[in-house]
């Protein structure tokens, strides 16, 4: 009798580390259980890719394969005001059971060393919001 090959899910962090409320979705029979599926392993590789990607469409890419795969929301944002610095980026993982602080942290944080390594994907960024666009044609008309 041939039992279906499960995935290996994300291994339970130590008591008290992590909040991220792993067990009460496992009890959840109708949970959406795609966030367990990223393994440490696996979370090693997102950082890594993230940590290199080329281009603007590249980000947008990964952050679309990411919620399909893992259900995970990643929200990349410029400041309504002035961006001198890549503090002006907001990068927001959305909390949902079954995803660790730590990942929480983590991704923004390589998604940054990538924005640092290529300004230009930075500028790319801004310039969607027509940042660099003349004064005057900066509601879309060019």
């Amino acid at each position: 009798m041939n039992t279906p090959a499960f995935p290996p899910l994300r291994t339970e962090c130590p008591p008290g580390a992590c909040n991220c409320g792993r067990d009460a979705l496992l009890q959840q029979p109708e949970a959406d259980l795609r966030i367990m599926l990223l393994t440490r392993e696996e979370e090693k590789r997102l950082l890594q890719r993230l940590e290199n990607i080329a281009s603007l469409a590249d980000l947008r890419h990964m952050l679309r394969r990411m919620q399909q795969q893992l259900g995970l929301e990643v929200q990349v944002n410029t400041s309504g005001r002035e961006v001198r610095t890549l503090r002006g980026i907001t990068i927001l993982v959305v909390e949902r059971p079954g995803l660790c602080r730590k990942t929480r942290q983590a991704i923004p944080a390589a998604i940054k060393r990538s924005l640092e390594l290529r300004p230009e994907i930075a500028f790319e960024l801004l310039d969607e919001a027509s940042l660099f666009a003349p004064p005057g044609l900066q509601d879309g008309r060019r």
